[in-house]
């Protein structure tokens, strides 16, 4: 036992030559623990997409009769400025992550109309949300 435990601190602390099966060992473990930990280890290290929520731009524009609400979303808050199905629903998140009232209720995305900016890129969403 006081082998083993010898062992273990030499390993520790990096106490074997260059050159020794000891060392060798060492080095294969090391390795293969930087190659196979992500697999194994899920660190969910993925960069955010667009600004932090605190930077997050959603304004009210206006509220409609028969309570559809229209919100002016940023266009740098979601993934891609294309129209797709995809994109109903990154606003939906969107919308729901941010705006108080509607983080608890279920509600309907009535109209979803690009705003264009410099360059006739997509500046802004204006959403039209029915609760």
């Amino acid at each position: 036992m006081r082998t083993l435990w010898r062992g273990i601190v030499r390993v520790a602390f990096w106490s074997y030559e260059r050159g020794t099966w000891q060392y060798d060992i060492a080095v294969i473990g090391i390795v293969l623990f930087v190659f196979f930990s992500p697999r194994i280890i899920h660190f969910n290290d993925q960069p955010p997409i667009g600004p932090p929520p605190s930077q997050a731009m959603i304004q009210l524009r206006g509220m409609a009769p028969g309570q559809i609400a229209t919100y002016r979303v940023d266009a740098r808050l979601l993934a891609s400025p294309i129209r797709t199905p995809e994109l109903e629903h990154d606003l939906h998140a969107t919308v729901q992550k941010n705006i108080q009232d509607l983080r608890q209720g279920h509600f309907e995305i009535v109209r979803i109309e690009p705003i264009r900016g410099e360059g006739s890129t997509v500046a802004y969403y204006d959403v039209s949300i029915k609760p």
